[in-house]
């Protein structure tokens, strides 16, 4: 039996992607449950990576890759496990099937979540889990070939295979892994597009709430109820208030709503898996001459990386067009304050940040089905920040937005 009959024999949830959704209503407040609809991940479609990753490994000469819990064993598996001192991970050689290392007292649990075949093994308490790890190799005579670690493994599991195979060559697997990882799927996509619409919709949801005297606190709450409604699985976000949102990561000063003060939204949610990440800034009340200067500043540095991202263009390339707008305008250089501190934009797609980022000197070509923020926010410390950020997926004709750009200050939600 080869291993696409195979996954038949397996069963579980990973089947039922393709069956016909839910109708979807609305609520009483006009929110739908948009996650009913949505499809997850097939076992054929993780088949498909497996694949293409053995690809990448046979290229590179390497024998197999070690991945440990996290989100590249559930990109890979569908195995969703925490990360621990016990060691849960898989082993996928260049050709064949994988095999996954386990505790024995959590292997029913791991073995109800795979959802393609493969060789589970077990160790017990006393036991060393990487002296199974380079049995299987040895057994199945990869141990004199490169090893590839995905790039999040831990050291002291890296550490602790390398003791058990001395002589062996374990080396980074970041760049098979990201090969496969970076180009999304249709199927992908699909599941991105329905959490940044959630998360759009919670962000209008909560603004329309927003009063004077609110806490981050309280702002929060009602973007996170709006997602979970919507059926997304909400992380809460960040929300910045006045002086705060000149800090793009906040500030442990008690915030509160004040009219004319900038009120910063900056949020996503999960869906099967899938992130989004959305940002809007708006005014409580009428904005100033110069938030609203620097409001629009920020609404063209958007559209600016938008036109400059195409396919084959430097990831870097993007953020250095922004940088020469903003330097234009007065603000900078490069990353100096008050101007732009950080990067333009980050990948996207199981998580929240992924490889690559729209960053100065990223030599990374722009290629289809890749996915990222765009977020080139402004920021002067002591006054406010203003940062609008909307995700996108590159095609063959350029980047297609999942929503669509902030129109003004005066109806950032259209």
């Amino acid at each position: 039996m080869d291993r696409r009959a195979a996954i038949k024999a397996i069963g579980g949830t990973a089947l039922a992607a393709g069956l016909g959704a839910p109708a979807l209503a609305a609520d009483d407040e006009g929110l739908v449950n948009l996650a009913a609809a949505a499809r997850p991940i097939t076992a054929e479609e993780r088949l498909g990576r497996i694949e293409r990753l053995q690809l990448q490994l046979r290229k590179s000469g390497i024998g197999a890759i070690l991945v440990e819990a996290g989100s590249s064993l559930d990109y890979f598996t569908a195995i969703q496990w925490w990360r621990s001192e016990r060691v849960t991970a898989a082993l996928i050689p260049a050709d064949g099937e994988p095999m996954v290392v386990t505790p024995f007292f959590e292997a029913p649990s791991i073995k109800e979540m795979l959802a393609i075949p493969a060789e589970v093994r077990t160790w017990d308490e006393h036991e060393n889990p990487m002296a199974l790890v380079a049995g299987w190799l040895r057994e199945r005579r990869l141990a004199a070939r490169p090893v590839a670690i995905e790039e999040t493994t831990r050291e002291f599991i890296r550490d602790g295979l390398q003791r058990q195979l001395p002589h062996a060559a374990l080396i980074s697997g970041a760049s098979q892994v990201r090969a496969v990882r970076m180009r999304k799927t249709a199927a992908e996509i699909a599941l991105m597009q329905i959490a940044n619409t959630i998360t759009l919709n919670a962000l209008r949801y909560a603004a329309k709430r927003t009063q004077k005297g609110m806490t981050p606190a309280d702002i929060t709450a009602l973007v996170v109820d709006a997602t979970r409604r919507q059926g997304g699985d909400a992380d809460g976000g960040l929300v910045l208030l006045g002086e705060a949102a000149a800090y793009p990561h906040g500030s442990r000063q008690r915030q509160e709503v004040r009219e004319g003060e900038v009120v910063l939204l900056d949020c996503g949610c999960r869906v099967h898996g899938y992130s989004s990440d959305i940002s809007r800034t708006f005014v409580y009340g009428e904005p100033s001459a110069e938030v609203r200067r620097v409001w629009n500043h920020v609404r063209k540095g958007q559209q600016i990386a938008h036109e400059t991202a195409r396919i084959g263009v430097a990831c870097g390339t993007v953020d250095d067009a922004v940088r020469r707008y903003y330097e234009s305008v007065g603000f900078g250089p490069g990353y100096k304050l008050p101007g732009l501190s950080h990067r333009t934009g980050h990948g996207i797609g199981m998580d929240g940040h992924e490889p690559v980022n729209l960053v100065h000197l990223e030599q990374t070509r722009l290629d289809v089905g890749m996915c990222f923020s765009n977020e080139p926010g402004l920021y002067l410390p002591g006054k406010f920040g203003v940062r609008l950020e909307d995700c996108f997926t590159m095609t063959e004709s350029g980047p297609r937005l999942f929503t669509e750009l902030a129109p003004s200050i005066d109806k950032v939600f259209g």
